[in-house]
Formats: structure tokens, sequence, C-alpha cells
């Protein structure tokens, strides 16, 4: 008696799964199969001589290893990250300056970096900050020493220009930019403090323009100009060094010999 053409279909269809279930299985037994759905495999087949069998053995791959730095102390870290943007500020511009490339330049993410500044104006901001704090300290330190005027003056022109040569990605982003990327209600409190800074080193011209020994203009132009030649001088020597200069220390005496006896009377 022949079967109703419904259940001929129904057995047709469960012989052909059946034989496509048994063809992967087939497959997923075969030691290359296996080894394809590893992934992250080798596979060292070592075959033997004739009528003999031969073994396959998987060899695991080393997880890689991540290029980002370990967690450090919060100072160091935030340390890094200061020094690896003043050097792209100054080799990308501000504009082209990025905080993942800083985040890259230092070995962190960005999530990592942004939990030490909320954005690169801040960055530029402490770098800033600091380095008038430095001066202004180097200022104070100097102001109170017991010496004539003319030497206070001369002692921090000085170290104005050590600091200068001796930090010359921090002096240009400080000295050498315009600023006009930072919005005045963030920049307000850094122009304060460089006030400060001003008026902490022009106490001395003050004091020498009080004894009538300035030659020419007032103690503020006086100061103004002191400041303006030393700082022409450092910016030739950082941002010129292949011109072949005469010794920096020999450049920074002929200056102040030169400012301070055209100004000063003995």
């Amino acid at each position: 008696m022949s079967q109703p053409k419904s259940v001929k279909w129904k057995n047709a269809r469960f012989k052909m799964f059946s034989r496509a279930r048994e063809t992967s299985e087939r497959k997923m037994r075969s030691p290359r199969t296996f080894l394809r759905r590893l992934g992250d495999s080798r596979l060292v087949s070592d075959r033997g001589n004739a009528g003999e069998a031969s073994s396959v053995t998987v060899v695991l791959k080393k997880p890689q290893k991540s290029a980002r730095k370990p967690k450090g102390d919060g100072h160091l870290r935030r340390g890094e990250i200061l020094e690896a943007a003043e050097k792209i500020f100054i080799a990308e511009g501000y504009s082209g300056a990025t905080i993942r490339k800083i985040a890259d330049a230092v070995g962190v993410s960005s999530t990592a970096l942004y939990m030490h500044f909320r954005d690169k104006d801040q960055i530029l901001m402490e770098i800033s900050n600091d380095a008038i704090e430095r001066l202004l300290a180097l200022n104070t330190q100097i102001a109170a020493q017991p010496v004539d005027p003319v030497a206070r003056v001369r002692l921090m022109l000085e170290a104005y220009m050590t600091f200068a040569l001796d930090n010359p990605n921090t002096y240009q982003l400080v000295f050498c930019s315009t600023g006009e990327h930072i919005s005045q209600d963030k920049i307000s409190d850094l122009l304060s403090l460089g006030d400060r800074c001003f008026e902490k080193f022009s106490e001395p011209v003050h004091q020498i323009a009080a004894q009538g020994r300035l030659r020419s203009g007032s103690a503020v132009e006086a100061a103004e100009v002191l400041w303006a030649g030393c700082h022409g001088l450092v910016s030739l020597l950082i941002t010129k060094p292949s011109r072949g200069w005469s010794s920096s220390e020999g450049l920074m005496k002929v200056m102040l010999d030169g400012l301070l006896h055209g100004l000063v009377t003995d």
C-alpha cells in the first residue's frame, strides 16, 4: 500500500536534514576544521613516513599585551601629560593638538587623560600658570636680597633668561604665543598672575628711578624695555638654534651690560 504524498514529503525532508547533519559532524571531527574554529592558533603538522600515522599539534599564541601604560601615581602621570602636551603644542600648533594625540604620546587612553584634565585649554593654562609662578618665586627670592637695586634687576633678568633656555618649549608656549585661542574668562587669572610677576620685577626699577639714576624714560618704560630686550635674545636662541650663535652665557652678559649701562647712571 503506497504512503500518502504528505508522509513521503516528510520522510524525504528528514533524510535530507540527517545527511546534512552527518556531513557537518564529519567536518567538525576533522582536526584542521577544529583548528580553524580556534581562530588565534597555529597548526603544526608532523607528517610521518609512508604507512605511518601523522600527528597534529596545536600551538596557541600568547595574548598580545596592551601598549597602554599601567596606572601610576597621579602627580607623575600629570607631569607626563604636561610634558607631552608642550611638545605637541609646539609641533602641531594649538589648533592641531588634540587630546587623542597627547594621550597617545603619553601611552594612556583619552578617557584616562580626561581624569586629569577636562580639555586642552586646561592643560595649556596649567603649563602657563606653573611657568609664571616659578618666575614669580624667583623674583620674590631675589627681591629680598639686601643688594643694590641695579644688582637685583640684573639677577632677575639673568634668572628669567636662564629659565627660558632651560625650558624652551614652556617658554615658547607662555611668552611667544598670543593666547587668542583661549577665552578671556579663562585667561583672566593667568593675566593677573603675569601682572604680579612683572610688578615684582619692576620694584627695583622704580627704586632706581626714585634715586634719579634713570638716563631715559619712566620706570615702567625702563622695565618694559629691559624685559623686551631679554625676551628678544632668548626667543632667537630658542627658535633659531641652527644660526650658530655665540655662547648663551656670553650673549646674556653683553645684553645685560648694554641695557643697564645704557639706562642707568653710575
